[in-house]
């Protein structure tokens, strides 16, 4: 048996292909157990160069690399510059018909190319993989590895096909790649693709040119306002949005200002996404406004700026997409514009993708009402929504691949046209014999609200931003990287520092609040209300909920009134972030005192922190309800909420318009939280008008008595 090729022949082909003479952190130790025979596990930071540590053993390995890759428009682009350096290689995807995926299948089995990208949903198809039985497999490469997990970030299903293809394939030697993974998604890689004694190879996360920036924005025009200065001094870079609206929105200011923008989402047909990629690429866009597909792969090293526009749902998301700042080594800036009324479109993305058993249930019986004598149902994703009376279609989708997982259902394209169709591969089963794992699911929501609470903390954390997300991601005794906004404040003096006498007594009136809002056991203090509650009460806020709960009756009540509402709210943040203040985790996180905030609120004396920005003068509004910012701790009652869309409905259907004609989901949410019971207290709710009062506001209001 011949000896595998060593590290010296990949020098020698790396130079010769790619023109380089050395690896990068990371590279040479990957392609050596690649080359050794190894599956490899490969964590390496966005601009790392992952591509590299597949396409050169394909280039010295016998036989063909196959490469699983998510997007259509990522693997244009690596083949493309493959066959500018002269190495052959192919695609197959959805957009090639079946005849000229045999062709690309019979060329494999010639030796006609070197690699092939396959798109994971053509896993889905037994033949496919039958087909590729018969071509001589050397390394099969899974790429953007984390979408194999449920735990991570950009979960996919069809990437949970793989681990089953492999075997089926003969059991070929892999090698799984990804910028962004935390420990547990290593781990969850590992099991599902079967990988053997692999190699793992973790390379740093720190990205040292990248300054990480966090700048809170009370409105939207202000998130325009701020994004008009950065694209003005760094010109070239990307925007993320959460939402397909915000990208479209997003972008038409910006060619109102006369800049070269594009969007990019996924409601875009696939050959104007990758127009759009390419203008990019091309440089004949100077900024690119995308939802989060957009940048996998994306070989353009000079994108001096990314902005995220809205908060992502986890910091594997935010740092992979920063990730694409800097690529060249040269300095890059990346700034979150935080508001946390953004949080509710994340919210709703977890509520989407985590639709619950009754919500599965029905799917899977209306499945069964709808389908032909085939067993067989063709509709669209929306179809099938409308027709279940589900919350949404995203939530739809997900209740259709947990049980495409648990083999219930089989989702199949059809030829000709945008939706797929679903066939019963169970249909005498009905739903009330389903089985699930339960723990599981009820396990992977607790996750990503875990995740989504963990990006929140660190928008808000006084310290190093770099290394926090250094941290999370298992890095051990990172150091502050320096060049993030913190470590900037902290070098010009306006970081942590002793406090003036006058800052003292507003720490204390400010731990006062929380301790007559808690419950004393000798030297323990349990907390009894959220943060969004106590600051209400410190600032005099005459709020239904303060009202509610007896807090106007404390002798706090009013203590830090003049600093108004919103300051209070970063003070107690900073308290939180100096050990003072602790939060209690579960749905409803409550916040009381420490030991040691419990002994600066008794004698004072010395105190090192940050304190939030002095409130600005005109801060203060009639306005009397809550901002959205502090909703989310206020108690949500589902029965109540479920009472306010059922009467909505009534109502809609009465008149003959949509249900969010009467009021959107966000009034709704708004109503349930405040539960205001007079038409003045109510129209002080966003969404509800003198009109829409008059003609629908009573009905919610009594419900709302009567349910207290």
């Amino acid at each position: 048996m011949p000896a595998p090729p060593t590290t010296h022949d990949a020098l020698a082909a790396l130079q010769q292909y790619f023109g380089h003479r050395k690896f990068l952190d990371g590279q040479g130790s990957i392609i050596a157990a690649i080359l050794a025979g190894r599956d490899t596990l490969a964590i390496m930071p966005t601009g790392g160069g992952k591509s590299l540590c597949y396409q050169l053993p394909a280039l010295i390995m016998d036989g063909v690399t196959v490469v699983i890759s998510p997007l259509i428009a990522l693997m244009k682009d690596q083949v493309d510059a493959l066959e500018r350096r002269g190495i052959p290689a192919t695609v197959i995807n959805s957009t090639l018909t079946p005849a000229e995926q045999q062709s690309r299948i019979a060329a494999l089995r010639r030796g006609e190319y070197r690699l092939v990208y396959v798109a994971p949903e053509r896993f889905r198809h037994r033949a496919f993989t039958e087909a590729l039985r018969a071509v001589d497999i050397a390394l099969f490469a899974v790429d953007e590895a984390h979408c194999i997990s449920q735990w991570g970030h950009d979960f996919r299903p069809d990437y949970m096909r793989l681990g089953e293809a492999v075997q089926r394939l003969g059991g070929p030697q892999i090698v799984a790649l990804t910028a962004t993974a935390t420990p547990e998604v290593r781990a969850d890689i590992r099991r599902q693709l079967a990988l053997r004694d692999p190699f793992e190879c973790v390379s740093g996360f720190a990205r040292p040119n990248l300054s990480l920036n966090v700048t809170r924005c009370a409105k939207k025009l202000d998130k325009y306002q701020r994004l008009r200065e950065v694209i003005g001094q760094y010109r070239t870079g990307v925007v993320y949005c959460a939402t397909r609206a915000k990208v479209e929105e997003v972008t038409e200011t910006l060619k109102e200002w006369n800049i070269k923008a594009v969007a990019y989402h996924g409601g875009m047909k696939e050959d104007e996404r990758s127009r759009v990629q390419e203008e990019f690429i091309s440089r004949r866009a100077a900024v690119a406004v995308a939802t989060n597909a957009f940048g996998m792969g994306i070989d353009r090293s000079d994108v001096r700026f990314v902005i995220h526009f809205e908060i992502p749902g986890a910091l594997e998301a935010y740092y992979q997409e920063a990730g694409r700042a800097g690529r060249d080594g040269e300095p890059g800036w990346c700034e979150l514009l935080f508001n946390f009324a953004d949080t509710r479109t994340q919210e709703f993305f977890i509520e989407g993708s985590n639709p619950g058993l009754p919500v599965i249930a029905s799917i899977y019986e209306t499945l069964r009402q709808r389908s032909d004598a085939q067993h067989r149902v063709l509709c669209s994703i929306e179809q099938l929504t409308e027709y279940a009376g589900a919350k949404n279609s995203m939530a739809t989708g997900s209740a259709l691949s947990v049980l495409a997982r648990q083999g219930y259902i089989d989702r199949f394209d059809v030829p000709g046209q945008r939706i797929r169709g679903t066939e019963l591969l169970q249909p005498q089963l009905p739903a009330t014999a389903l089985l699930f794992d339960h723990q599981a699911l009820e396990e992977k929501e607790r996750r990503d609200r875990d995740k989504l609470k963990r990006m929140i903390d660190w928008a808000y954390a006084s310290a190093c931003r770099q290394r926090l997300i250094l941290e999370y991601f298992g890095e051990a005794n990172a150091a502050d990287c320096g060049n993030c906004d913190y470590c900037r404040r902290a070098a010009s003096g306006q970081g942590a520092r002793t406090l003036t006498p006058a800052e003292m007594e507003t720490v204390r009136k400010a731990l006062s609040g929380v301790a007559r809002c808690s419950l004393r056991d000798g030297d323990q203090w349990t907390g009894r209300f959220g943060r969004a509650k106590i600051a209400a009460m410190l600032a005099g806020s005459r709020s239904q909920e303060v009202l509610q709960a007896g807090l106007d009756s404390l002798s706090t009540y009013g203590l830090l009134r003049d600093e108004g509402q919103p300051y209070v709210q970063s003070l107690l943040r900073e308290l939180e972030n100096a050990g003072l203040l602790s939060v209690t985790t579960g749905e409803y996180p409550l916040l009381t005192l420490t030991a040691s905030g419990a002994a600066i609120m008794k004698s004072g004396g010395q105190l090192q922190m940050q304190m939030p920005d002095a409130p600005s003068s005109g801060r203060k509004t009639t306005k009397s309800v809550l901002p959205e910012a502090e909703l989310h701790e206020l108690g949500f009652d589902e029965t109540l909420y479920r009472k306010l869309r059922e009467q909505r409905l009534r109502l809609a259907e009465r008149d003959g318009v949509p249900a969010f004609a009467v009021f959107n989901n966000q009034t709704l949410e708004f109503l349930t939280r405040l539960r205001p019971t007079t038409t003045a207290a109510a129209l002080q709710v966003r969404g509800i008008g003198e009109a829409k009062a008059a003609r629908y506001l009573e009905p919610f209001l009594e419900i709302i008595r009567q349910h207290r």
